[in-house]
């Protein structure tokens, strides 16, 4: 009697993806999650490509092993989107700048905020800091020089710049023509109800 292999559900929820980033976040190969298992190596790619489905008793056994918990996969991610439209506006201090939030109000890791300058907008003419780790500012189109208490540096469309976010700075947009610029801030300095 030739043996049956249990095929995957189309219907089933992938798991395999989560399971492949807990093993790789940990550096185990795929080799060694086998020995510690005693699983073959081909029935962990097949896993973890969705090809199949583990038994509740293999996949509690791999959960223990990568100290995942078995919950954690069958978790749906926390998906915003927040389309330029209704991004809500916000002031930063910026002049003549048209801020927006896109990261959800909600979201205290990092905030992406992206700016429309006007041809003469600028972050003030004293330096200024803001309350978080890193600040990354990149420059969609047009120039920016960014200006720190020893130094300033001009940025092109194309250019990014990462910063403690600590550090007192300024910015200003250059050559007379508007500019579009993301900032990423990490953590978020403020957030707010979703």
């Amino acid at each position: 009697m030739r043996a049956i292999h249990p095929e995957a559900d189309a219907n089933a929820t992938p798991i395999g993806a989560k399971l492949r980033a807990a093993r790789t976040s940990q550096g185990l190969s795929l080799g060694q999650l086998a020995e510690t298992t005693g699983l073959s190596k081909g029935f962990l790619s097949r896993v973890e490509r969705d090809e199949t489905s583990p038994s509740v008793a293999t996949l509690v056994q791999l959960c223990q092993v990568l100290s995942l918990p078995v919950g954690a996969l069958f978790a749906e991610p926390d998906i915003q989107r927040v389309s330029y439209a209704q991004a809500p506006r916000i002031n930063l201090g910026g002049v003549h700048a048209d801020e927006r939030l896109m990261s959800p109000r909600s979201e205290d890791r990092v905030q992406l905020l992206r700016s429309e300058l006007e041809p003469d907008a600028h972050g003030g003419s004293d330096l200024y800091t803001i309350n978080c780790d890193l600040e990354v500012l990149h420059v969609l189109a047009g120039v920016v020089t960014v200006r720190f208490t020893d130094r300033s540096l001009t940025l092109s469309a194309g250019d990014a710049l990462t910063f403690p976010g600590r550090e007192p700075h300024t910015w200003h947009v250059e050559g007379g023509n508007a500019a579009t610029v993301v900032w990423v801030i990490v953590p978020a300095p403020w957030s707010g109800s979703a």
